[in-house]
């Protein structure tokens, strides 16, 4: 049996549950390394001050912009990708990865030449203050530089992953986001370049990952060519790839708008309140990763398996998701909300002030966190079935048509309260949008089992 034909039957062979948790731990461990890397970002900057610590959460959207782009361009590939190899169609799947990888380099330099170009009012856009716009300017110069980099390596790593080559997207992910916790320190402290120094260490180590990830596909250990003959010649294959990808460009891009008017909004209450969410944001999101590599190992999975026509297996792929992500989250919100306190002071301890909201956010955050997983696995799901449009209104939802609302209004009725409680009152409202299509599509699952006389799972 070939290699091809080999990973054909793991994926649409091997028990659910077991595969899915063989692709998912390399994709969790890629995730919370990217997660630790960006967190140590904002722990060593943080010792530089409190405006400086804000500059981090400003940026921080900036690179959810840039991040957004290669997952969209990434997933748009990548579902189509897993769909197309569940069919045998594996030229299609070269073609499609090549365009892919392309246009996540020109994307890339696009946004690069831009953003330096207008770096002053975009940081100001950014929701900067007085204080944290020189930090924020210095940080935020060395992310561009790097955006061509970034934007194909996450496009790189989210087609290994639709391959089912997890362990390869690993690899070049979690040997970066090391690299980037030692030179943090060493270019902020012994070089004494600052918050600059901390942006320079994350461009460098994206650099490393897209060296080592772009090796995996040059070295023949992928099934997907990225030749450069392969790419498409026409926009049709660009804009079904923007299509397939544009649910992750709402849920990421959204995520940064989110990001954004989060910091405008807090940054009526002072820089404590800039820097308390930011780093409750940065703490959030190293728990979350755990369930997006969760879902980025279903992903592969649903998508082999639908393409494969294997309807049962894509259902019980999605059970097991939800089931296990939903107890992952319940622990930790537990351990989350007892130790509140202590996790905001390993950032600042001596600025009690953003102790104090850090707090507060943290464990308003940690109440709702039960709530999440039905809607990352919804979103995911229609994204890697092909139905873009439920998948693209799913995750505008959590930070986009239901946040963005919130948190205009709330802090006029509640103040800084209400700046606290507008992502998790998000969080519970995206649940209840989420559960009549989860309904809808195990009813459509059973009826294409039916259909195509494959006995249910």
């Amino acid at each position: 049996m070939d290699n091809k034909e080999a990973q054909y039957e793991k994926m649409t062979g091997q028990p659910v549950s077991k595969l899915i948790l063989s692709l998912a731990v390399p994709t969790i461990v890629s995730m919370i390394v990217t997660a630790i890397y960006n967190t140590a970002d904002t722990y060593f900057v943080s010792q530089l001050g409190t405006s400086a610590s804000g500059a981090v959460g400003i940026v921080m959207s900036l690179m959810g912009i840039i991040q957004s782009l290669g997952f969209m361009i990434g997933m748009g590939s990548g579902s189509w990708m897993s769909r197309l190899l569940g069919q045998k169609q594996d030229q299609t799947a070269s073609n499609v990865a090549a365009s892919g990888f392309y246009f996540a380099l020109v994307l890339g330099f696009l946004m690069a030449v831009a953003g330096v170009a207008f770096l002053d009012p975009l940081v100001g856009l950014l929701g900067a203050t007085e204080t944290i716009h020189p930090y924020a300017m210095e940080y935020a110069q060395y992310i561009l530089y790097a955006a061509p980099f970034l934007i194909a390596s996450f496009t790189l790593n989210k087609m290994l992953c639709a391959e089912g080559k997890a362990k390869f997207a690993m690899v070049g992910i979690a040997f970066g986001g090391v690299l980037n916790m030692f030179l943090d320190p060493l270019f902020i402290f012994v070089f004494d370049l600052g918050i600059g120094g901390a942006a320079i260490a994350t461009g460098l180590s994206q650099i490393v990952s897209f060296g080592i990830l772009l090796y995996m596909f040059v070295s023949g250990k992928t099934i997907a060519k990225l030749n450069l003959r392969n790419a498409a010649r026409h926009p049709g294959m660009y804009f079904q790839i923007m299509k397939y990808g544009l649910p992750s460009f709402s849920r990421q891009g959204l995520s940064s708008v989110a990001t954004i008017a989060l910091n405008k909004m807090a940054a009526g209450y002072g820089d404590a309140a800039v820097s308390a969410m930011a780093i409750v944001t940065k703490v959030f999101m190293l728990v979350f990763s755990v369930v997006i590599g969760f879902g980025q190992g279903y992903q592969p999975v649903a998508g082999y398996n639908y393409g494969a026509q294997k309807y049962g297996r894509v259902r019980e792929s999605f059970v097991f998701m939800v089931r296990t992500a939903t107890i992952f989250l319940t622990v930790f919100a537990v351990i989350g909300y007892a130790a509140a306190p202590e996790v905001i002071k390993i950032f600042i301890s001596e600025d009690l002030s953003v102790v104090e909201i850090g707090t507060l956010s943290l464990r308003l955050q940690c109440l709702v966190m039960p709530f999440l997983p039905l809607g990352v696995c919804c979103n995911m799901t229609f994204q890697t079935i092909g139905q873009s449009g439920i998948a693209t209104f799913l995750s505008s939802a959590r930070q986009g048509y239901v946040f963005l609302p919130l948190i205009l209004v709330l802090p006029a009725f509640l103040g800084l309260l209400g700046v606290q409680l507008a992502q998790p009152i998000a969080d519970v409202i995206t649940f209840f949008i989420c559960v009549p299509f989860t309904v809808r599509y195990f009813q459509d699952m059973k009826k294409k089992e039916a259909e195509a006389g494959i006995e249910g799972m």
